[in-house]
């Protein structure tokens, strides 16, 4: 099983980047979590650019999440609301054919950062995402100085986010196997 991770933070030393790092080294037995770290080199979304002048970046941007059994956000609030470079990511999967139905599982960094979780949440779900909830989840990091090996080694850190993936893992095989109940009916 392969997941894609993508943070909202472009910084070095983000903690969002740090926390899907973590995850990357607590995912269970056969899953894959692959960090993309592209999204700072995405052209701001033009709907003009759809279709045939699809830039390459978006090209290969969408083929990444088409190629995913799952998504794994973490992305920081700033003014209240989501970042832009995540938003503008997620504007240019909005007309993609890669991108509905895909589970989604949060990882929010910041108790505090309520608005922008419920920002990208109502974003996310209006285009049609599957966000699996029991999966998604606030780590108290805040004010913290943490990176991945200190994330992954404390055990207050790394048991809910271990938790999390294997709420996510499940989740996304149990709506394999829906999907592919789905495909086999209409077949018959």
């Amino acid at each position: 099983m392969k997941i894609i991770a993508i943070s909202g933070s472009l910084r070095a030393t983000s903690l969002n980047t740090a926390v899907l790092h973590a995850a990357r080294r607590l995912a269970p037995a056969g899953v894959r979590i692959e960090i993309f770290d592209g999204i700072g080199q995405l052209p701001f979304f033009n709907s003009d650019l759809e279709g045939e002048r699809l830039p390459q970046d978006v090209a290969n941007f969408r083929n990444v999440i088409g190629a995913a059994d799952g998504l794994l956000i973490s992305s920081p609030e700033y003014a209240r609301g989501v970042a832009g470079v995540m938003k503008n990511a997620l504007d240019w999967l909005v007309g993609s054919q890669e991108f509905p139905g895909k589970p989604v599982a949060l990882i929010n960094t910041s108790p505090r950062a309520s608005h922008a979780l419920a920002s990208l949440t109502l974003t996310l779900e209006t285009m049609s995402a599957r966000l699996i909830k029991d999966a998604s989840i606030t780590l108290p990091l805040l004010g913290t100085v943490n990176d991945a090996e200190s994330i992954a080694t404390n055990p207050e850190l790394a048991a809910p986010l271990r938790s999390a993936l294997e709420h996510f893992v499940g989740a996304i095989k149990a709506l394999a196997g829906d999907d592919s109940g789905k495909r086999r009916s209409a077949k018959s």
